[in-house]
């Protein structure tokens, strides 16, 4: 080690042909006030940037002189690494505890490899305790386990489009249901709905314990035929009670008329025994149409009428049937339930995402469900817009509920997105942990970092540089931020980019139009030919 040193950062110098890689871990002794006493640890470290300097070689010199000294063969140049430490470990009460350095590490001190026993040590917890998303970037024999208590506090996964985000949670899904978890995906782009299927087509061995909740008015980016254990999902509207129908259709509190409109017209709807307790909102809408024609009640005319107007609004949310699917029937012990939403209008989304989270929530706060559940919400940034958008989405507040208090209730959240600037800052911010893929948006790194107290400038500085399938994982699901490398999936993947070369290939064969298309040259052509 050289030069000055703290006890973040340090340099150290080391020959041209055997200097390590960034990224790369180092291992470097120092004399640290442990419990009371002075102990001598081993202090894991990363090198975080690697800068070739020469005396001979200056930039002073032209292009001549140059020449003339490397023709003689003078070589004088040396390799600076710059690490950053990560810490070093005890062992306190049986547990592994990562303590940072506080006091300096001298200059001269030998700097070694660190062997991969230490690395492993740090970054990986035990196989019965751990998710196995994958290897480390700088060390691919080296197998990382995320922390399953780090849900806990719950998660964001954030990539661009394209960076390995679905195939993240993809791996993430397999490892929870080999612990016997349960979980429920919100997913409006069907990338989960093959899930029960391995990648070559055969059936995954935990496949009968993955169902998939499709409505019946979706018009689905995959066909039923394709997908396994899928059910139906829908409401009952007649279910609805007339603060629900106010909340969806945002009739304010202060429009008690209406709202007495509305209510009356359901006790109407309920008390007649030709529907037999079972109605829908055409039914509504016709009842409150009457009230309005009706000579009495000038007063509950006119607000059945201004009711219409915002009942009518219902209309857009293609969701209801004649019976309401059970949250029993998709929230099951060792089970992992997919909620299809592609071919549904964003209303419509909305609207089964708040009545969803809401079921789980009611089951877990009643105690009617006594194992913790997992929520994964992708396309976050639709469900709970920031607040400086103006939108106003039905599932937002449930989605802030679970984030502010829903670990006490044992409902843990994942939020996945790839524009983290454009959800809700206060529920991105309740995420302690964060796997973050390939990210380029200045406004969404800031985002990411304004929501994550562990990410340095170090690390989002890194982040441009992520190849598909890397990510950096910071937070409660590992004990010090951790580069990793996201490994192979058991199951297939859907919602992927379609293969143009294929898809044009296709067109071409089923059209019956030959491969290759001669067209004549104009006769007055500008071009000679040569």
């Amino acid at each position: 080690m050289v030069g000055e040193a703290s006890p973040e950062k340090f340099t150290f110098v080391v020959p041209k042909d055997k200097h390590p890689p960034k990224y790369e871990y180092i291992v470097i002794s120092s004399q640290e006030l442990v419990r009371g006493s002075i102990r001598k640890v081993s202090v894991l470290a990363q090198v975080v940037g690697v800068v070739s300097r020469s005396t001979v070689y200056s930039e002073d010199l032209d292009y001549r002189a140059v020449e003339r000294i490397h023709s003689v063969g003078i070589d004088y140049a040396n390799v600076l690494c710059l690490a950053k430490t990560l810490g070093f470990m005890i062992n306190e009460n049986g547990r592994k505890v990562i303590l940072m350095p506080r006091r300096a590490i001298y200059p001269g001190n030998p700097v070694y490899l660190a062997p991969d026993e230490l690395v492993e040590e740090f970054f990986s917890y035990p196989e019965e305790e751990g998710l196995h998303i994958g290897y480390l970037v700088s060390r691919p024999r080296i197998k990382v386990h995320l922390s399953v208590n780090g849900f806990r506090r719950h998660v964001a996964i954030i990539a661009q489009t394209g960076a390995g985000k679905s195939y993240t949670v993809g791996v993430l899904l397999e490892e929870l249901l080999k612990k016997g978890a349960t979980a429920v995906v919100i997913d409006p782009h069907a990338d989960y709905v093959f899930l029960s299927r391995k990648r070559d087509g055969s059936r995954y061995e935990y496949w009968d314990r993955i169902q998939v909740f499709r409505n019946p008015n979706s018009t689905g980016r995959y066909s039923s035929r394709d997908i396994d254990n899928l059910k139906e999902l829908t409401f009952r509207f007649s279910e609805l009670d007339p603060e629900d129908i106010a909340r969806i259709a945002g009739i304010s509190e202060r429009y008690t008329n209406i709202r007495r409109a509305i209510s009356k017209a359901i006790d109407m709807l309920r008390e007649d025994e030709s529907k037999g307790g079972t109605y829908g909102l055409g039914d509504l809408l016709d009842t409150l149409e009457k009230m309005s024609e009706e000579g009495g009640d000038r007063a509950m005319g006119a607000a059945a009428m201004r009711a219409i107007a915002y009942v009518s609004r219902l209309k857009k949310f293609k969701v209801f049937g004649d019976r309401t699917t059970s949250i029993n029937d998709i929230v099951k012990p060792f089970n992992v339930s997919v909620i299809d939403l592609s071919g549904l209008n964003d209303a419509s989304q909305d609207y089964i995402v708040s009545r969803v989270l809401e079921g789980i929530m009611n089951l877990r706060t009643s105690g009617d469900f006594r194992w913790p559940v997992f929520v994964f919400i992708e396309e976050a940034h639709k469900f709970i817009p920031n607040k400086s958008s103006g939108k106003r989405t039905l599932s937002a507040p449930i989605i802030n509920s679970i984030a502010a208090e829903g670990r006490k209730f044992g409902v843990f959240l994942t939020l996945i997105t790839q524009r983290p600037s454009k959800v809700d800052s206060d529920s991105l911010s309740q995420c302690n942990s964060q796997i973050i893929l390939k990210i380029t948006n200045p406004k969404d790194q800031s985002a990411v970092q304004e929501a994550s107290e562990r990410l340095g400038s170090d690390l989002m500085n890194d982040l441009p540089g992520l190849n598909v399938g890397e990510a950096i994982v910071v937070g409660e699901l590992t004990r010090v931020p951790i580069m990793v490398r996201i490994r192979e999936r058991i199951t297939a993947e859907g919602g992927g980019d379609i293969d143009l070369v294929q898809e044009l290939k296709r067109a071409r064969e089923e059209l019956k139009i030959p491969v290759e298309l001669k067209v004549a040259a104009p006769r007055d052509s500008l071009f000679s030919e040569v």
